[in-house]
């Protein structure tokens, strides 16, 4: 009789891909700057582009962390959500505008504050907007998502022809604050400052929710509403005022997003939000539904794979995102860090 087979190597490799398997969308990031450096043959090349990247992932990720939170927890798909991109780049503007004699000193100081003021605008607005948005289009359908496409769609299309009658159907073109304009040679490539500034806001914001999400009680209870809102419920806390809590927050951080986004491009349109959701449902659907972790790694990615491959082969820019989701879903159907909710 032969000997049984000795299966020990079979069970440490288990137990080593176990151990990476919580790593692997982080990995995947890391992976994709490496293969760029390979791909891009100059390396001051691969470093604006890897800034700029990021930069681009870091404010797709604060568009998109509102939206991926109000379907996590909510369980609604608002389509509408482009609405409060448009809304804060607008709003955002007007500010800067009012403060042009802070925006045009060259003071980064000076710049900082305009700009902080200008998003604290922004994020107010919207934020009221989406308690409106929320207690009037929302509420009437949950639990009903066809429902919900249409008549948030519905209310994207409203919103936009409200900033025609309140801003004009021109797209508006803007200047950065002074000390933001032009960039800073970084081992000889050329990093625009503003990009930095974004980064850096985006780093922020992440870190911020994340620790209300692990480290607060009110992250402790949007995190269990998540996961079985009835038992929560049943625990005598008032789910109802969270689920509009955490859509006036997603509304503000769209607000937000839509202030960096319209300085990142230079232009604002009525229009802006509704072209970006193509960007925000890709990294909210590869992050994972209800997911802030993973909606932020999932906009690295598209960030860093859309500033690669348009330099590479820009007439594959397009798909490339679209490539990404597709393996993505392939690899992790829920997405790469899914949020399991009880049954």
């Amino acid at each position: 009789m032969s000997a049984a087979p000795d299966h020990t190597p079979t069970i440490a490799q288990a137990s080593l891909s176990q151990r990476l398997a919580p790593y692997a969308p982080v990995l995947l990031v890391i992976g994709l700057m490496a293969l760029g450096l390979m791909a891009i043959p100059s390396t001051s090349s691969w470093l604006t582009l890897t800034v700029s990247g990021l930069a681009m992932g870091m404010m797709i990720f604060i568009m998109a962390s509102g939206l991926t939170l109000v379907f996590g927890l909510m369980d609604v798909i608002n389509f509408g959500h482009g609405a409060f991109v448009s809304v804060g780049a607008f709003v955002g503007v007007s500010f800067l505008l009012l403060l042009e004699n802070m925006t045009g000193a060259p003071s980064l100081a000076l710049n900082l504050t305009a700009m902080f003021v200008a998003i604290l605008g922004a994020m107010a607005a919207t934020a009221l907007m989406g308690w409106a948005f929320e207690k009037v289009i929302v509420k009437p359908v949950y639990g009903h998502h066809l429902k919900q496409i249409l008549v948030t769609m519905g209310g994207l299309i409203v919103v936009e022809q409200l900033i025609i009658v309140l801003w004009g159907p021109e797209e508006i073109y803007i200047t950065r604050p002074e000390a933001l304009k032009g960039a800073v040679t970084f081992f000889g490539a050329a990093i625009e400052k503003y990009r930095l500034v974004a980064v850096g806001i985006g780093a922020v914001v992440f870190l911020a929710m994340r620790w209300v999400l692990r480290s607060t009680k009110i992250g402790l209870i949007v995190r269990a509403g998540v996961e079985n809102g009835e038992m929560v419920q049943a625990l005598g806390y008032r789910l109802r005022l969270v689920f509009v809590g955490v859509f006036l927050a997603g509304s503000a951080l769209a607000g937000l997003g839509g202030v960096l986004w319209g300085l990142y491009q230079e232009v604002i349109t009525a229009h802006m939000g509704n072209q970006s959701m193509i960007l925000i449902f890709i990294v909210v659907i590869i992050g994972g539904l209800g997911s802030v972790e993973g909606c932020f790694i999932g906009a690295l990615l598209v960030g860093l794979l859309q500033n690669y491959v348009a330099f590479l082969e820009p007439k594959l820019a397009l798909i490339s995102n679209i490539g990404l989701m597709v393996a993505i879903l392939m690899w992790r159907p829920m997405g790469m860090i899914p949020v399991v909710k009880a049954k």
